[in-house]
């Protein structure tokens, strides 16, 4: 029995679903399927790799190399033969906003779900949790060096209690397992790498990334809808553990 495939996570529909040269569209139309437009979208309007163009859409680097390259054969064959083009169909399915993963580009579901997440710690009882890299009282600016991080549970949109864990210099894959396991919803930092990125978005942990100072402030600030949701806030190094980032210039490397 033939393995079935496994739908790609699409952020939302194209605005616009047919294209017709100014010559006419009496030719033949091109089907761009919607996964294979998403990878388009993706990688040359977003500026991703690949690699992680398959984690935003939950498929492996491989599937995305596929999809990929039929979608640039197809687009060439309508500009080059003048065929109209249409979108439609594939093996898709629709994200909800609840996947770390979506966002690319500023994601209206993903603000939805990041309100909805506030609105049940401000209705109900349920207890949500914050983690925040750490390091005297202030947001450490390197995820995969941090030695702690502080971590806030919230009930009614107040912080009802924190503890300082530390981490025992666990690595960027093990801290994404780390921050999981205590059931954390959200993560405040500085800067982060992009492997680091992926494992956060495959435990469902949301990345408030790029944040400097007082790391009470910065929960605070989330609690009340100031704080950008970001997971794509990187700190790219060449030696990464020689200084910090966040507060200042980088030299030769870029913090965003």
């Amino acid at each position: 029995m033939a393995r079935p495939k496994k739908c790609r996570r699409v952020c939302s529909l194209p605005e616009n679903a047919a294209f017709v040269p100014a010559s006419g569209g009496q030719k033949e139309p091109i089907i761009l399927a919607v996964d294979e437009y998403e990878t388009i979208r993706l990688i040359d309007r977003e500026g991703l790799s690949q690699e992680q163009c398959g984690t935003y859409m939950g498929v492996a680097r491989t599937s995305v190399q596929l999809i990929y390259a039929s979608a640039r054969r197809k687009l060439a064959e309508s500009l080059v033969d003048g065929r109209p083009l249409k979108i439609e169909g594939g093996d898709y399915k629709l994200c909800d906003g609840r996947v770390t993963g979506c966002g690319v580009g500023g994601c209206w579901k993903r603000r939805d779900h990041s309100e909805h997440l506030q609105q049940n710690s401000a209705g109900g009882n349920d207890t949500m949790k914050i983690a925040v890299t750490y390091e005297d009282g202030r947001v450490f600016q390197h995820f995969g060096h941090t030695a702690q991080f502080k971590i806030y549970e919230i009930q009614q949109n107040q912080v009802v209690s924190s503890q300082i864990l530390d981490t025992n210099g666990s690595g960027h894959g093990a801290l994404a397992g780390f921050l999981r396991d205590l059931g954390v919803m959200a993560l405040i930092c500085g800067g982060i790498g992009g492997g680091a990125r992926m494992a956060l978005a495959e435990a469902g942990i949301e990345i408030y990334g790029g944040v400097s100072g007082e790391a009470d402030e910065a929960v605070q600030a989330l609690l009340a809808g100031k704080l950008e949701f970001n997971p794509n806030a990187a700190c790219n190094h060449h030696h990464e553990g020689e200084h910090t980032c966040g507060d200042h210039g980088c030299g030769s490397h870029s913090c965003h």
